[in-house]
Order: C-alpha cells, then structure tokens, then sequence
C-alpha cells in the first residue's frame, strides 16, 4: 500500500505545488473537500500524514487517525492542532518556522511607523475631503525612541536589524533567548517584565500563543505602559485582549495599534477596534508575498515528505517516539 496525505483545507488558488512534491516521492496526495471533524475523520483515517493549514485537528480526529506518523503544519503557529493528542497517539507534529521572516518583519515594521507618522490616518482624511496638515502636528520623532521586542526569536532579530538605521533603542523580554543572541542584534536584555513595559514606546509581539501567552496583553499590563506607547501585533491574535485594548485607546492610556491578527478570524463584523482612527487592522496578511507564499507550501510538503521516507522533519515541535 502505498504512502498517502490528506490536506485538510487550503487557502491557495490550486494545490499543484504539493502534488508535485509528493508525485516526485512516490506519496499519494488527496485535497479534503471539507474541514468539518467528521470530514477529518473518514478521510484521515487511512493516510499517513495530514497537511494542515488552518483547519482545527483536535483531539476528536487525531484520535481515529490510524495510520498517522505525521501531521505538519502549513505556517509557523500551530495552535490549530491538538500537539498533546497528537504525542499521547505518537504522532509527530512538525511547521514551518522559516518561510516568511523577512515578510513578517517587514510589516511589523511598516505598521510600526505608519502608526508613528499617522499614515493611514492622515490619508483617509484626505480621501474623506478633509486638508488639515494640522492633524499631523503631533507625530512623535522615531529616532531615539524604544522599541520593545516580547519575543526575541527570528523574526524579532529582524525586526531589531530593521530598526537599527532609524534609530531606535531597541530592548527585548524574551527569558528563552541567549543573552549573546540578544547582544548580535543590539537587542538589550529586561529580565523583569514590569520594567520592560515600562520602557517601552512600541512595543512589538512575536510570541506563539499558549495558555502562558494567552491574553499576556491586558487591561493589567495595559496599564504598566506609557501612555504614548503603541502596541503591534503580527503574532497570534489571542496574545492581546480585544476588549481591554479597545478601552485602553478609547480612554487615552494607550497612543494607538496596529494589529494583523484578531482574536477570531476572519471577524463576523468590522471589529470594534477598527472604528478607532489610532488603530491599523489588516487581514493577517504579513506572512504573504509571492515567494514566501511559494516557499511555504513547498516547505510543509517536503517536512512530511522526510518525514514519511526518512524517518524525521526537520522542524518537529513534539517529542514522540515514532519512527516511520
């Protein structure tokens, strides 16, 4: 019988890159026509490994999975998939941590001083009719600002290079990173967490969401920033309380956001936040460029393609004792 994957769902125009990766190693490739559980379930029953992208594989179908060695993740951030599951049924879950950094940190980084220089703003004014150079009279001056960094992995070492030339001090809180990786990129190191918010005039979030990141920006520790700071999020939307963020803008104690990712996506409305003229909101799209797009796709078939033909991807993100 020979080797088989099921994608669970996809949000590329066609799936011909991952056929050609799988044709070339001899696997069988099958596109799920739904992402329902129940769907998951039968199809997935009898593959080998599973392509995910955004579709939820809990604990409900990684349990009927019975020939599963693999389940890779097509992105970074995995939280879409049940990894304790996943382990207990000696499954290996593996992403793709490296597709998309400089993308990443470019729009962090874009966001950051759209933010500082009032852009978005400004030009919606104008677009409404309005010619008030005024309004722009109380933009901060970039150089010799702090930007904080809460997670110093590799996007944020990027994002850190990209500030370097405006010059911007840049500080990091991330206890996982050595303090040698902190000092290549300028970064300087705050242990205490209260301090560092303190600190901070853009505060940029590049951390996986888990339960001990889950809402790790709230109305608590809102209120250890200036009020001048600006908060900016191409992370995971659960790191930041919605609700908490929204009333921190409204009432002065925060300068304004930008975010690219929401707590629900896509939004059942324009979310609250959006009615806010300090805040940027755009459709989880800082990961996506031609390349990196293309890089991806070819990235998480070759993981389960290893993973299936020699034993172990590359990017594993659990420890189990499964060898195919």
């Amino acid at each position: 019988m020979s080797l088989s994957v099921l994608m669970t769902d996809t949000i590329f125009p066609d799936t011909s890159l991952e056929k050609d990766v799988f044709k070339q190693e001899g696997i069988d490739f099958k596109l799920s026509p739904a992402s329902d559980a129940g769907t998951l379930i039968e199809l997935g029953k009898n593959a080998d490994a599973l392509l995910v992208v955004y579709a939820e594989v809990n604990a409900q179908v990684i349990e009927r999975l019975e020939r599963c060695k693999v389940i890779v993740k097509a992105g970074i951030g995995y939280n879409n998939i049940d990894v304790d599951a996943a382990t207990k049924k000696g499954i290996i879950v593996a992403n793709v941590p490296d597709y998309c950094q400089g993308e990443v940190a470019d729009h962090t980084f874009s966001m950051l001083l759209a933010l500082a220089r009032k852009t978005c703003s400004l030009s919606n004014q104008v677009k409404k009719g309005t010619w008030d150079a005024n309004q722009g009279k109380d933009v901060p001056r970039i150089k010799g600002k702090t930007l904080g960094l809460l997670g110093c992995g590799a996007i944020g070492q990027q994002v850190a290079a990209r500030a370097e030339p405006f010059g911007l001090n840049v500080i990091g809180f991330d206890p996982y990173s050595s303090p040698e990786r902190l000092e290549k990129y300028k970064i300087e190191n705050i242990t205490n967490f209260d301090v560092f918010l303190s600190k901070v005039d853009f505060l940029s979030l590049h951390l996986p969401l888990a339960e001990s990141t889950k809402n790790i920006i709230s109305k608590e520790t809102l209120s250890k920033m200036k009020e001048t700071a600006f908060i900016i999020n191409t992370s995971r939307g659960g790191l930041i309380d919605e609700n908490d963020l929204y009333s921190a803008i409204l009432e002065g104690k925060l300068a304004g956001a930008a975010l690219d990712v929401l707590e629900k996506e896509p939004p059942s409305e324009a979310p609250k936040l959006s009615q806010l003229d300090n805040v940027i909101i755009t459709p989880h799209t800082a990961f996506l460029s031609r390349d990196s797009v293309a890089d991806l796709r070819k990235k998480a078939s070759m993981e389960i393609a290893r993973a299936l033909t020699s034993g172990f991807p590359n990017n594993p993100v659990n420890k189990t004792n499964n060898k195919t």
